[in-house]
This record gives structure tokens, C-alpha cells and sequence, in this order.
């Protein structure tokens, strides 16, 4: 290092910069930093940071790994790798694999304190969220209660996941909690609505939710839209007619029904999320026998108020309904996910 103090005073006015949305200038100080010490793991850490922030997410993978080069002991730039397998390349096997290695210590890893050891078990439990193990998820995030203590976003994670399981009234009080923790969390408001939304009579409650929500971030929760029952219904029909001649004769007798959002009886028995946006039951035709007749349980269901929450318009709104429909569709067909993907219907 050639001049240690000039090296933190860079990385001080780095921090101002950033702090105050001057991001090029940021980036400048953490050059000058650089130059006084070109090994300097802070100051890389501090670029990947920007860069990510910038979505210029491939440089702040080699930040991160240039800081963790330099000093292999640096914590944030551990953690930041992981959330970044997590957010922007969805490895959660390798976020999980690094989340382990960090628990479990070693000569060339740092020994996490008890904030750390909380972060580090929310990013597991997030991994394993997206995997879909629910119940694995909600045993971490309560494990980085305990070593972390009361911390806003694990509250509402806690309530997200509990909402994921059908469990809304379980889900209400870590939601309420957070909110109460922090007020400016849209995420945490958003998903006390989705929850309000399910287990009060009064729609003006979790309306107030998503007001504010899309207040605090609306380029994540935007106000649903909503439309009429009889529109939403002559767009699911108009769906169906836009089907090829050839798929439409093998759905005739397939009713499309709608319904506000799923049951907790169907979030329980299918192992669906609550904000599912459609499904179909009843027995694909791949797997029915070929002289059995079509069975009356066979049904698409549209979930209204999923599909109204994901939409910023009526167009929008539209449009999803008819990849809803056939997406469902598809799966009555006996379509996999990865058809679905692959004919642009997932």
C-alpha cells in the first residue's frame, strides 16, 4: 500500500458519493483507492456494489471475486456473492454450497459473528425458497431471528413464507411486525396486504397496503388493476377462441371457470403458491385411458386478482389472460413446464 490514510480517505468520499447518487464520482474514488492500493478488498467490493446497482452484473461478479482474491477473510464481499447467485443468476445450489462453507469456518474463511451468522442464514433460507422447500426456508429465516434478533427483513420474509404455505394468519404478525419495524419496506407492506387480503372482510385494509406499497416502490408493486367480472370472463373465452381449430376440439368440453385467488384447501392439496395465476385439474389427456370419455372434473381455473395484481394496464391484463388460458390448456394436453417454456407459454 503506498499511503494508507489517502487509501480510506478515498474510500470515505466513495461512501459520500454513493450515499448521495453521485455513482461516477464513487466510482472515481474507488479508482483513486485502487491506485494507492491495488489489492484493496473494500474499495473492489465497493465497485461490485455500484455495478450491480447499475445492473452491470457480470463486472461485479469480478469485483467481488477480485476482493475476495485480495483477502479472502472479507466478509460483505462473501455475502454479496451470494445474494448475487441468488438475485441474478438463480445458482441456488452454489448459493447454498457457499452459504455452508461460510457457517462452517475455515483457515482461508472468515468466522462470522453473530449479525453475520443471521445474513448468512437468510440468504440460505431465500435459496431454498426459490427451490421451493418452504418448510427449510422458514426453519433458517427463524434461525436468523435468534442469532441476529429482531430485524425488519427477516420478519417479513418470515411472513412472505408463511403466506406462500397457506398460512395467512400465521403470516399476519411477523408482516405487522416488520411493517411496525419499518415502515418504508414496501416489501414488507406489500406482502401484509396480500395477507390482509385474505383474512379480513375489509378490502379497504390491504387496498390501503398496495396504495402504499406502490407508493414506497412502484416499479415492484404497481397498483393491481381491475376490471369487471363480465370483461375478465369474455377475455378467457376469447382466449379459448383464439386456440388452433385443431386444440380447440380437443378442449371443447373443458370449462374455464374464475374465481378471486386460490382456496387454502388448493394452496394446501396442490402445493400451489397463493399467487398462482391458473391451473388446471382434472387427469391430462396424455394419461386418460383412450376409450375413457372426458371427466367432468376436468376444469381450468383463472385466479382474478392474481392476474390483476401482475398487470400495469387492461392490455396487459388482457394479454396474460390468453397466456394463462393456454398455458393451462397445455397442461391439460399434457405439456410439460419445459414445453410450455419452449413454445413461449411459461
Amino acid at each position: 500500500m503506498r499511503d494508507k490514510d489517502r487509501y480510506w480517505d478515498c474510500l470515505d468520499e466513495a461512501m459520500q458519493a454513493a450515499q448521495e447518487g453521485r455513482t461516477d464520482a464513487a466510482l472515481v474514488w474507488l479508482d483513486e483507492a485502487l491506485e494507492e492500493n491495488p489489492g484493496g478488498a473494500e474499495a473492489r467490493n465497493g465497485r461490485g456494489e455500484i455495478l450491480w446497482d447499475e445492473g452491470k452484473v457480470e463486472e461485479a461478479v469480478y469485483e467481488f471475486d477480485q476482493a475476495l482474491e485480495a483477502d479472502s477473510k472479507f466478509i460483505t464481499a462473501h455475502l454479496n456473492r451470494a445474494e448475487l447467485l441468488i438475485e441474478e443468476f438463480a445458482e441456488y445450489e452454489q448459493a447454498i454450497d457457499h452459504c455452508d462453507r461460510l457457517l462452517g469456518g475455515g483457515p482461508d474463511l472468515p468466522r462470522p459473528d453473530r449479525p453475520t451468522e443471521a445474513e448468512i442464514l437468510y440468504l440460505k433460507s431465500k435459496a431454498l425458497f426459490y427451490l421451493d422447500d418452504l418448510d427449510g426456508a422458514l426453519f433458517l429465516v427463524r434461525r436468523a431471528l435468534r442469532a441476529g434478533g429482531e430485524q425488519s427483513i427477516y420478519r417479513a420474509f418470515e411472513g412472505q413464507i408463511l403466506y406462500e404455505m397457506g398460512s395467512f394468519q400465521d403470516a399476519r404478525r411477523p408482516l405487522e411486525r416488520a411493517v411496525a419495524m419499518d415502515p418504508e419496506s414496501g416489501h414488507a407492506v406489500y406482502h401484509l396486504g396480500l395477507t390482509l387480503e385474505r383474512v379480513t372482510e375489509d378490502r379497504e385494509e390491504s387496498e390501503r397496503c398496495f396504495e402504499r406499497a406502490d407508493a414506497l416502490d412502484p416499479e415492484h408493486y404497481p397498483m393491481p388493476i381491475q376490471i369487471d367480472e363480465a370483461r375478465f370472463e369474455r377475455a378467457a373465452e376469447e382466449a379459448l377462441r383464439n386456440l388452433p381449430r385443431s386444440i380447440r376440439d380437443y378442449v371443447e368440453g373443458v370449462p374455464v371457470l374464475v374465481e378471486e385467488f386460490p382456496s387454502t384447501e388448493l394452496v394446501s392439496n396442490e402445493n400451489v403458491s397463493p399467487q398462482i395465476l391458473g391451473i388446471f385439474i382434472g387427469v391430462p389427456r396424455t394419461e386418460a385411458s383412450v376409450s375413457q370419455p372426458q371427466t367432468d372434473l376436468d376444469r381450468v381455473i383463472l385466479f382474478k386478482r392474481s392476474l390483476e395484481r401482475m398487470c400495469r394496464n387492461e392490455g396487459e391484463l388482457i394479454e396474460q389472460i390468453q397466456i394463462t388460458v393456454k398455458h393451462e390448456i397445455g397442461h391439460y394436453l399434457g405439456l410439460s413446464e419445459e414445453d410450455l417454456e419452449r413454445l413461449g407459454l411459461g
